[in-house]
């Protein structure tokens, strides 16, 4: 395999999870009795531009299918921060209603609706029909196309080119970066601004967020990285912001190549705080293989000892990253016998590998048991605040990454 960046052969591992099926393939009780499709998932790392990519297997049609259950809207600490970010984007580039703003994924328009709110038009980018339909209900016209490159400079030729550009975790799940990223070029207008913002590689690897990886998940991203990406296509990053988002994001801002705003010193300082970690060291990422199994291990051990003492633990949140730790630790229902998730298009189905079954949160009240694992560490804080009643009479909670902490 070749890295699907530079077109470098690629010659070093950085992680293999073994074989897993796809993380949002959440299967109904009729797929039970049907075989399911596994790949492998393993992750290598460029030498040359240090693009952390999938092994290539699974196509993006297979991935983001009429199923796709991931909806955004269903965590409320997600939705506030697509308010924040768009408040900010109103005032600091005085949208109006002369202005067209364009997200690529943009869902079930759990940030669209922000512009719509205040009169801006737009046009959301969405492949997959569940959230699209779901997006359309809010008043958000949506092309139910993958983006790339064709798409872009049709949007060009019919005059829909965005003042504002934006791509909330998306680059990171597209196969053909490259092309994806000449589509971004071509639908932005002169002058206009796209933002992107996608997991940071950077701590991906400092607090041991492997669940993270999945086959959904093409390519793990340094600013580094996608800086050289971006600027293949003509592209140029002016400014980032750390985020702490899915564990640490980055949101990156760029214009055209030929744009006269300046770079903003903040740029500068995320390259040196990755070359300071190594980030273009292989060293770096060959010890990560090694510390990934030591948090395996730890969730292992300490669902196999309440099985023995006869404690029940039960889980909160059908998140992929959840799938991902769950298959590669060979967890099934007897050490986890159910998951509680607020989202409906997952309730009543089984997670993909492990089968276990996904009850509506509400049923947790109904419930005894002593440890409620949290699938999604990115968002405890807000589940334990949700569930503080459940502390009160005694349950625990218990995260596994980037160690296990029973709180």
């Amino acid at each position: 395999m070749n890295c699907r960046h530079c077109h470098t052969p690629l010659r070093h591992p950085f992680l293999d999870l073994g074989h897993a099926p796809p993380s949002n393939a959440y299967l109904t009780a009729a797929d039970l009795a049907r075989p399911e499709r596994y790949y492998p998932l393993r992750l290598w790392v460029c030498e040359e531009c240090w693009l952390v990519q999938t092994e290539d297997y699974a196509e993006a049609g297979e991935l983001f299918d009429a199923e796709y259950a991931y909806f955004s809207s269903t965590s409320s600490s997600w939705l506030e921060h697509a308010r924040r970010y768009s408040q900010q984007m109103l005032e600091t580039l005085e949208l109006g209603a002369s202005r067209l703003v364009i997200e690529v994924a943009s869902n079930d328009g759990y940030l669209l609706k922000n512009f719509v709110a205040a009169g801006v038009p737009c046009l959301g980018i969405e492949p997959t029909a569940s959230t699209a339909d779901a997006a359309e209900r809010l008043g958000i016209p949506v092309l139910r196309e993958f983006f790339g490159e064709a798409l872009g400079q049709r949007l060009a030729g019919e005059g829909r080119q965005a003042d504002l550009l934006i791509g909330n975790n998306v680059f990171a799940h597209v196969p053909d970066i490259n092309d994806f990223s000449r589509g971004l070029k071509a639908a932005l207008k002169s002058g206009g601004t796209l933002t992107l913002e996608f997991p940071h590689l950077l701590r991906l690897i400092e607090q041991v967020q492997f669940d993270t990886v999945y086959h959904e998940h093409f390519s793990y991203l340094s600013l580094y990285s996608a800086q050289r990406i971006l600027e293949e296509a003509g592209l140029r990053v002016f400014d980032v912001e750390e985020l702490r988002t899915h564990g640490g994001s980055l949101r990156l801002f760029a214009c055209h190549a030929e744009d006269s705003r300046g770079t903003a010193p903040s740029v500068a300082a995320v390259l040196d705080e990755e070359q300071r970690a190594g980030l273009r060291m292989l060293a770096t990422y060959r010890e990560f293989q090694a510390r990934a199994d030591r948090v395996k291990d730890e969730l292992l051990a300490f669902l196999i000892e309440q099985k023995r003492a006869g404690r029940r633990v039960l889980a909160y949140g059908a998140a992929a990253k959840g799938n991902t730790i769950l298959n590669y630790g060979g967890v099934k229902l007897d050490l986890l016998p159910c998951v509680f998730d607020a989202a409906p298009s997952k309730q009543g189905k089984y997670m993909p590998g492990s089968h276990i079954p996904i009850h509506p949160a509400a049923a947790l009240e109904q419930m005894q048991f002593d440890y409620l694992l949290i699938l999604p560490w990115n968002i405890a804080d807000e589940v334990t605040r949700q569930l503080a009643h459940l502390a009160e009479a005694g349950v625990r909670f218990v995260t596994a990454v980037p160690h296990l902490e029973i709180r």
